[in-house]
């Protein structure tokens, strides 16, 4: 395929300024993939697990760092037993705020990567976390470099939100990502692209349940009839939740945990259950939480001596496929000059971008490297995808001023 570079030019404050073409920024990042690596590994090596608040800590102190260097102030938000939330601004000197908005823990504990480090076998990356979301985090970082670098003007503010929390749902952060999205007029989130190349432009709802039950215990041969099972009034559950499922609809629920009982012969008086939920739509996931009331609600009738307690319900809400459409259209114009395939994709799985979607921002999500493997021993990221995604992100984030801030008018 032939690549014609043109300039494209804007008028800012009556100031003009140069934004370099895709096809140039993927020369540019392609040279600088080098230092990408290295920064990631970096990052890789440095264990940030939810639950690991120093490691988590440590990743921030290294981006802070790196986002200081390129004028950008950062402010530090606690969140109570996790890392600190990261908040890096800039202003610039045109219209319109853009939210990049990614997180600083992964689903690995501490110790991980000291016996599954970084490496490269010169095609792909490895390591905990190398695609959700270190990947991304680097890639965003270059390609705002590089963007500054070419005296990027046409924006009024970017803003880089780093939470420590996402694997667990972004409990401790939500209202922090909500608030931001609500102040900016697009978000650009770092999960990354799916192995086809996809992009994300709309999720389901996802939930998180816990079922406890309480009874009486008992030893199972002396006086079993003084017993009241709590795990049988859970076990029982479990297929009619999971029964509740229609994957064709976007609905999946799923037991994922079942937890009880202290010794064999003792009659548990104590369980818990762990349940995940998806749901397609607004009205689907509120049925599907009336479904589920109606089940435990059934099941406590059963043994009164038995008594059942829910807890949580939906904790990311619908992203709406319409909040992703006019920045994938730009997405995708750029991808089509580099002949990158990047389709369009709704998925079940979750990520922060769907808070500011549903409060009506305008969001691109998996704009990150290409991962395959997502939190599996096996995760991986091509190289080339560093600077290939790099390069539409800045195209992309050039393009905005054109666009001008729409949804809040």
């Amino acid at each position: 395929m032939e690549l014609t570079c043109i300039v494209l030019r804007h008028t800012v404050h009556s100031m003009q300024y140069d934004v370099v073409t895709v096809q140039t920024m993927l020369a540019r990042l392609r040279h600088q993939t080098p230092a990408m690596l290295d920064l990631l590994g970096r990052l890789v090596n440095q264990d940030s697990g939810s639950h690991d608040a120093a490691g988590v800590d440590r990743v921030g102190d290294i981006l802070a760092s790196e986002w200081s260097g390129l004028g950008f102030e950062e402010e530090r938000r606690p969140v109570p037993g996790r890392g600190a939330l990261r908040l890096m601004r800039r202003r610039f000197g045109g219209t319109g705020r853009l939210l990049i908005l990614g997180h600083l823990d992964t689903v690995w504990p501490a110790g991980t990567a000291a016996e599954w480090p970084f490496s490269s076998d010169g095609t792909h990356a490895y390591g905990p976390g190398v695609g959700d979301m270190k990947g991304g985090l680097v890639m965003a970082l270059f390609a705002v470099r590089a963007l500054i670098e070419d005296g990027f003007d046409g924006l009024g503010e970017i803003a880089c939100l780093f939470v420590p929390d996402e694997e667990l749902g972004s409990t401790g952060s939500r209202a922090e990502i909500e608030r931001e999205a609500a102040l900016s007029d697009w978000t650009l989130v770092l999960e990354p692209a799916r192995p086809g190349g996809g992009v994300i432009v709309g999720r389901g709802a996802v939930g998180a349940m816990v079922i406890e039950a309480r009874g009486r215990t008992a030893h199972a041969a002396v006086n079993p009839e003084e017993g009241h099972s709590a795990l049988r009034a859970l076990a029982g559950l479990v297929g009619p939740l999971e029964d509740l499922s229609a994957p064709d609809q976007g609905r999946i629920v799923t037991v994922g945990m079942l937890n009880a009982g202290t010794a064999r012969q003792v009659v548990p008086d104590h369980a818990v259950m762990h349940v995940d939920l998806r749901a397609a739509d607004p009205l689907d996931a509120s049925l599907l939480l009336a479904a589920i009331g109606d089940i435990v609600g059934r099941a406590g009738a059963v043994d009164l001596a038995v008594t059942l307690t829910k807890a949580g319900g939906m904790t990311r809400p619908v992203f709406p496929r319409d909040r992703g459409d006019t920045l994938y259209r730009l997405y995708a114009e750029e991808a089509a000059r580099l002949g990158v395939v990047a389709p369009p994709l709704v998925t079940r799985g979750g990520s922060d971008g769907s808070f500011g979607a549903a409060l009506g921002c305008p969001t691109l999500d998996g704009v990150g490297p290409v991962c395959f493997d997502t939190c599996s021993r096996r995760e991986r990221i091509p190289l080339a995808s560093l600077a290939e995604r790099g390069a539409l992100f800045a195209a992309l984030v050039s393009r905005l001023p054109d666009e001008g801030p729409r949804w809040r008018a």
